[in-house]
């Protein structure tokens, strides 16, 4: 007999110490998400088939096919680009307590002076300032700042917030220099980030062009329609499948070049 293949295991998001924080491997999109993707989608889809079968009713069935599609990958790219601002402001907020530590303030006021300087630079509805808060709320019922960082650690899914919430443990619990040691991971990840913009700088060009190279077999089409090409216009069976093979790898070549460019630090 045979065996019944196991359901994929639902993953379960991470709601924190106090059953309230966010999970930042998981991007919840919103309708106007949705929206944005399905008319990206459909009008990529659309343009593209249309323009190599010129077939009215392929291009739509090909734009609902990539409406359909899309989401999944602007899921994606939300996701990061949510974690992207996330470190950035995980930063930030380093460079508070470095300063509230210089001042001589205890761990507890530092981050209650943190929540006024997120506020006032990304305002209250950041989500720096929302982990602020429940680390704030933690330390009121009693929760180890340890532990609240390290929750956020994990949810976050940040190698750098996980550094920082594993040297902050053991310095605090052996008392050194808490000042030093926010201030070190502070640099450490201003450093990073400043590579990677330095990085991104150099593979913008890089970038520009292969956007513009998946862009010309399109212009390349049209133009060959506008010459009287009898290839580029007709639908045999020759010709559609030389045009399936080219769709092909023009996608594959822009899934190579995408990771070719997606230098990680």
């Amino acid at each position: 007999m045979f065996q019944k293949k196991q359901k994929k295991e639902e993953y379960i998001e991470l709601r924190g110490l106090l059953g309230i924080g966010k999970d930042y491997h998981v991007y919840h999109m919103t309708r106007l998400d949705y929206l944005l993707a399905w008319i990206l989608g459909f009008v990529a889809g659309f343009v593209v088939l249309l323009a190599f079968f010129n077939t009215p009713a392929v291009a739509l069935a090909g734009g609902i096919v990539c409406a359909a599609v899309l989401p999944k990958y602007y899921r994606e790219h939300k996701q990061k680009k949510q974690l992207n601002e996330l470190r950035t402001q995980f930063k930030d907020l380093l460079e508070s307590l470095t300063s509230s530590y210089s001042a001589g303030e205890n761990t507890v006021e530092a981050f209650k002076d943190a929540v006024g300087d997120m506020i006032s630079i990304y305002g209250e509805d950041a989500d720096i300032v929302r982990e602020v808060q429940i680390i704030c709320t933690g330390l009121k019922n009693n929760i180890n700042i340890e532990e609240l960082l390290l929750d956020f650690a994990r949810r976050s899914g940040l190698d750098d917030a996980m550094s920082f919430a594993n040297v902050f443990e053991v310095c605090n619990r052996q008392g050194s220099d808490l000042k030093r040691i926010v201030s070190d991971t502070r640099e450490i990840i201003n450093d990073k980030i400043e590579m990677e913009m330095e990085i991104e700088t150099m593979l913008s060009g890089s970038k520009n062009e292969l956007y513009i190279m998946m862009v010309m077999p399109i212009v390349i089409v049209v133009m060959l329609k506008g010459l009287g090409t009898s290839m580029a216009g007709s639908n045999t069976p020759l010709t559609v499948l030389v045009k399936v093979v080219c769709i092909g790898i023009f996608g594959l070549a822009y899934v190579i070049g995408k990771k070719i460019i997606d230098i990680k630090i």
